[in-house]
C-alpha cells in the first residue's frame, strides 16, 4: 500500500468516486441510505450532476483518500437544515484493507477542518446499533454516545445511535 493523500473530491474525481460507491454499498449496505442496485441504476451523468455539489462550498462537502491511482476512502459533511453549528457526517467508508491504518482519522479531521472554517463547532454521526467496531473507532477519534436512538432510514428494524464531538 502507498501513502494516501486526504483531499477534497473535484469533479475529475467522478468515476473513480462512483466505483468507490458501488464499493461501499457491496461491503456494507446497511450502513448506507441506498441500495446498490439504486446507484447502480443511476447514470454516470445522474451521479456527476449529484456528485459535483460536494465539490465547493459550506453546505456540503465530500473529503477523500486517495492511494495508488484510486480512492481508497471517504467521509462527507452537511449541514442539517435549521442547524447552524453542526456538521452532520455522511458516507464514511475505508476500503478494507485500510481499515485500522489511522486513514479514517484524517478523513474525519479533513471534515472538522471544513466544518471549523464554515463556523460549525460540532460534529455529529449516526451508526446502527450493533456495528461496535464502527462505535469505536468513532469513540477513538472522540465522539460519543449522545444517547438519542433514531429508527434506520431504510430498514425500520434497524435502531442508529447518534455520537458527537467538537469540530
Amino acid at each position: 500500500m502507498g501513502e494516501a493523500v486526504v483531499r477534497r473530491v473535484t469533479i475529475a474525481d467522478a468515476a473513480m468516486a462512483r466505483a468507490l460507491r458501488l464499493e461501499m454499498l457491496a461491503d456494507t449496505p446497511l450502513a448506507f441510505l441506498e441500495t446498490i442496485d439504486e446507484a447502480a441504476a443511476r447514470s454516470h451523468a445522474q451521479f456527476k450532476a449529484k456528485f459535483s455539489e460536494r465539490v465547493a462550498g459550506n453546505q456540503s462537502a465530500l473529503f477523500v483518500a486517495a492511494a495508488d491511482g484510486r480512492l481508497v476512502g471517504q467521509a462527507g459533511g452537511f449541514t442539517p437544515p435549521g442547524t447552524r453549528d453542526v456538521t452532520l457526517i455522511y458516507a464514511v467508508y475505508l476500503t478494507p484493507a485500510w481499515r485500522g491504518s489511522g486513514l479514517l482519522g484524517r478523513l474525519i479531521e479533513a471534515v472538522a477542518q471544513w466544518s471549523r472554517a464554515a463556523g460549525r463547532t460540532e460534529l455529529e454521526l449516526e451508526v446502527v446499533v450493533g456495528n461496535d467496531r464502527a462505535v469505536r473507532a468513532y469513540q477513538r477519534l472522540g465522539f460519543v454516545d449522545t444517547g438519542l436512538r433514531a429508527r434506520h432510514p431504510t430498514v425500520p428494524v434497524l435502531t442508529e445511535l447518534k455520537m458527537r464531538r467538537t469540530a
